[in-house]
């Protein structure tokens, strides 16, 4: 039997990296992107609208940054899991999305396929 797809929302300040992850993302059988935005404040609307399994998120966002939408949202009914996806690869940008409740930490140089793979080991991590 099949699982269900993993339901992922989007948030970067550039809307050419959400569409360009959608593409890798849904070039996958297991991933479904439920929604995309651009800036923090409509993210925490967004996922309490669509309750995300996964949330792929920029820390540099207008309105409310990175940091502030992550920990409102694990304080959430429906918690998702919250990949921190950044150019900002530094030991204290890192230790702040700890801080907030991030799950894992991606570097953007890194390429679709290394954030793919680490939501895949994220969730893996949840369910066990």
């Amino acid at each position: 039997m099949k699982s269900n797809p993993v339901k992922v929302l989007l948030v970067d300040d550039n809307p050419a990296v959400c569409e360009a992850l959608r593409w890798a993302l849904e070039d996958t059988s297991d991933f479904v992107v439920v929604g995309t935005t651009n800036d923090g404040v409509s993210a925490i609307q967004y996922a309490t609208n669509l309750e995300p399994d996964v949330v792929i998120l920029d820390i540099a966002l207008p309105f409310l940054d990175g940091f502030a939408v992550a920990r409102a949202l694990k304080n959430s009914f429906h918690a998702p899991i919250i990949i921190f996806l950044s150019i900002h690869n530094t030991p204290r940008f890192r230790q702040e999305a700890v801080e907030a409740g991030g799950d894992a930490f991606v570097e953007k140089s890194l390429g679709w396929s290394v954030l793919i793979a680490h939501i895949r080991k994220t969730i893996a991590r949840r369910t066990i």
